[in-house]
């Protein structure tokens, strides 16, 4: 697990741990927030603390719970990582995702952890590259994309983890100069 804390206006974004499962447990159980995520409907607290246990081995991707600075409550998480083999056209990009509470969407908290969580890839590891995935029902993470600068880049598609739903997508790109 990654000990990097990065601060914006209005969030803290530190790494997640076990401890955080409740809290999470609020948006990985809500079935609008689940709606085009790949993983399946969390209905335990218990799933969450497992998914959790995941995040804390983890040693490739940076992990971040988003705390609201004025409340101390973690309103969402998200992730930034090298992938070079998800999206063949775009070898090299570091690849971006978060989710939030559903009662803190359409406040600018997602495109400002966003914003910070590229902005710590780029000067931390030198990473010029990034692109993500949304679903193309989803056009509030489209919103997000073009706010924090990312361009439409192709069509594409991808399946929940278990296979069982198989969702349109839009990927996005940003390249960043020195």
């Amino acid at each position: 697990m990654h000990q990097y804390v990065l601060e914006t206006e209005r969030l803290i974004l530190r790494p997640l741990t076990v401890a955080d499962a409740a809290a999470e447990f609020v948006w990985l159980s809500d079935p609008e927030v689940n709606r085009f995520m790949p993983y399946n409907l969390y209905t335990r607290v218990e799933q969450a603390e497992d998914w959790l246990r995941h995040v804390e081995q983890s040693e490739d991707t940076y992990h971040f719970g988003f705390v609201r600075k004025e409340d101390g409550l973690l309103i969402g998480a998200g992730s930034i990582s090298p992938e070079p083999d998800v999206h063949d056209a775009l070898p090299g990009a570091w690849s971006f995702g978060y989710n939030l509470r559903r009662d803190c969407w359409n406040q600018g908290y997602a495109s400002e952890a966003t914003r910070a969580m590229i902005d710590f890839a780029h000067r931390t590891f030198g990473v010029k590259d990034f692109c993500a995935t949304h679903a193309a029902e989803n056009p509030a993470s489209g919103r997000v994309m073009e706010k924090v600068g990312c361009t439409f880049h192709h069509f594409s598609e991808y399946s929940t983890f278990d296979s069982t739903q198989t969702f349109p997508a839009k990927v996005w790109a940003l390249h960043l100069e020195d």
